[in-house]
């Protein structure tokens, strides 16, 4: 009685679980999981749009519409044909979990049994029969899409399939031998079911926003209209009705009885007036949906204008409100939303708005991003870092369990940086990251060759580790995210510990200097004019310690260098040190130890040179500029 009493746990939203791909665009193999709402990020042109192309592939219910629906471009190389001639495939296959009840219900004998646990499905050759009934076990949709050109119609083809059960055929069976022999058909009708919107990067003011088939618009008529079946009829019938007429406006009156005049001696024309005439269109429904526009009027200026006019943040956020209403549509049954780059012209505030709104009402909200407003509002457990290598794509979670969840979330802002950077330096604490901060931009300022590039523009991030026992922890961390890492720390106080060693080992570079703290480094290594005019300026600074007192009319090094070590150390994580490195007037003057180590960094993250690049200034705006396109 109680357990009927029970109330059933609330219906999982349908997600994709799994995807992958062979010989697609760059992508010869790959494969990449998803844990619900996922954040893909990783540099340009590693795949991410790629795989948001190939999730549309197999369940976007518009774009079998497109004709052709794959082209030679789309298959890995350009390569559709081996050597022989025979075609080679396309594969896309997905996994679909937690499908409605009803869903599930109707599509039974296509699901699999799938384990979490396992990281697969469980009904596989050498599975127990129990094996299906373990706790995590629940029903899995495989669907597979396989595109291919096809020789005797000479055009591309493709379609979406249940990958499962596969039917045995016989070898005259046209299909035997293909990919998709023995595969059933899954029609648009199960997509739609799915509910997968792709929002792609900078076409949203083409056609998100029109009125043609798979627009937001179209989908909106779909989901929320009951009369869309006259709807392009009744208006096609006006049109033809327009009154007055377009032919009878007077000067092309003239034109049409001038062609009926000289038109009639050579075909033979209706004996009617309206045997030729002009009208608004040529009347089919496609062309309506290509020619009808929405027009609105901005607050400010109150007069209509195609929504292609207004500013790309003002369409974006248009694109929103409209995404908005479709999830409101669709009610319960969930969105498999698809969205490039949200932060595209949009403010840090709005980027953040519309990241909370598709976690909060999309079934599953796969998300590619280069902004760390967007990367904050995710679970770190739901980001993906994406990285092909030798036409092989791959994504790796970011590996929680080695770091605490509180200390995950106490440096939320630090990660999505570094999430997004080509490489990683781990510095001890706040003091040496500001100061490696400052000294980058004076190497570059001081550099007579003028080819120093700093860290921000060769795409390195600075985390600060908070202090230097944390030091080992992050590298295990951030080696697993395929990031290029350094570490930069003091001597340790004491000897560190093996799994300390081992966790080091990761790092490329792991620098540690050869003083017990940062102030010791710059008092030994900067030249005692640099601290004197550190101090004449800090002397100033309102968060100056005045109790270790300030210099005297004529101070000696020795004075110099003990006032300056007890500045810094009573102001140590305030930017003191940072300001040391400010006051340097020539590369000579940094301290060797930093340089060294800057030095090395920018040799292992170097980027290839424009074609033409020097080292005067010229030269170093194209450092500047691939730092930017990597």
């Amino acid at each position: 009685m109680v357990d009927d009493e029970k109330k059933k746990e609330p219906q999982k939203p349908l997600t994709v679980r799994r995807l992958m791909i062979e010989n697609f665009r760059g992508v010869a193999r790959g494969q990449v999981d998803f844990s619900g709402h996922t954040l893909l990020v990783g540099g340009n042109n590693v795949g991410k749009s790629t795989i948001c192309d190939a999730l549309e592939l197999v369940l976007g219910p518009e774009r079998a519409f497109r004709r052709p629906i794959v082209n030679e471009h789309d298959f890995h190389s350009g390569q559709y044909l081996d050597e022989n001639g025979v075609p080679i495939y396309i594969k896309i296959d997905v996994v679909l979990l937690h499908l409605p009840e009803e869903m599930e219900k109707r599509l039974f004998s296509k699901t699999r049994p799938w384990s979490d646990k396992k990281g697969g499905f469980v009904d596989v050759e050498g599975a127990k029969p129990e094996d299906a009934d373990a706790e995590d076990v629940c029903r899995a949709l495989p669907l597979s899409f396989i595109g291919y050109y096809n020789r005797q119609e000479d055009d591309f083809a493709g379609g979406t399939y249940f990958s499962h059960p596969i039917q045995e055929i016989g070898e005259d069976d046209e299909q035997f031998g293909k990919p998709f022999a023995g595969l059933s058909y899954f029609p648009r009708e199960w997509k739609i079911q799915c509910g997968f919107i792709y929002l792609r990067t900078l076409r949203t003011g083409r056609r998100a926003l029109s009125l043609e088939r798979g627009s937001l618009l179209d989908t909106i008529l779909r989901l929320g209209d009951s009369g869309k079946e006259s709807m392009w009829e009744s208006t096609v019938k006006q049109i033809r009705a327009l009154k007055p007429a377009i032919g009878d406006i007077p000067q092309l009156e003239e034109i049409q009885k001038q062609i009926r005049n000289r038109m009639s001696r050579f075909v033979g024309l209706s004996s009617d007036a309206d045997a030729t005439g002009f009208f608004a269109s040529d009347l089919t429904r496609e062309h309506l949906r290509e020619v009808v526009q929405l027009f609105l009027k901005s607050k400010e200026s109150n007069h209509s204008v195609p929504y292609s006019r207004l500013g790309t943040g003002a369409v974006n956020a248009l694109v929103f409100a409209l995404l908005t209403h479709i999830a409101d549509l669709r009610g319960n049954r969930a969105v498999i939303f698809a969205m490039e780059e949200p932060e595209i012209a949009l403010p840090p505030h709005a980027q953040r708005r519309i990241t909370k709104y598709l976690l909060s009402n999309m079934g599953q909200a796969i998300i590619t991003s280069h902004s760390p407003y967007v990367i904050e509002e995710f679970e770190l457990t739901n980001v993906n870092a994406v990285s092909r290598q030798n036409a092989v794509l791959s994504s790796d979670s970011i590996p929680t369990d080695a770091i605490k969840y509180r200390t995950l979330r106490s440096n939320r802002r630090q990660l999505a940086e570094a999430v997004l950077a080509r490489g990683i330096i781990v510095a001890e604490g706040d003091t040496e990251a500001k100061m490696l901060l400052a000294a980058t931009y004076a190497f570059e300022k001081l550099d007579p060759s003028n080819e120093y590039v700093p860290l921000d523009i060769v795409g390195v991030s600075i985390f600060d580790a908070g202090s230097q026992s944390n030091i080992p922890r992050w590298g295990p961390f951030f080696n697993a995210l395929n990031k290029v890492t350094f570490a930069f720390h003091d001597q340790p106080n004491a000897a560190w510990t093996e799994d300390q060693s081992a966790n080091l080992a990761t790092y490329q570079y792991n620098f540690e200097t050869n003083y017990k703290g940062t102030e010791y480094l710059l008092i030994e290594e900067v030249p005692v004019s640099v601290l004197r005019r550190f101090l004449t300026r800090v002397s100033e600074h309102p968060d100056y310690p005045t109790e270790k007192g300030y210099l005297n009319n004529a101070p000696n090094d020795e004075e110099v260098k003990k006032l300056a070590k007890e500045v810094l150390k009573a102001k140590k994580g305030s930017g003191f040190a940072a300001m040391v490195i400010e006051e340097c007037q020539a590369l000579e003057e940094l301290p060797k130890s930093v340089k060294e180590f800057l030095t090395r960094v920018a040799k292992d993250m170097a980027l290839p040179k424009l074609e033409g690049e020097g080292t005067d200034e010229a030269g170093k705006e194209g450092d500047q500029l691939n730092g930017l396109l990597w």
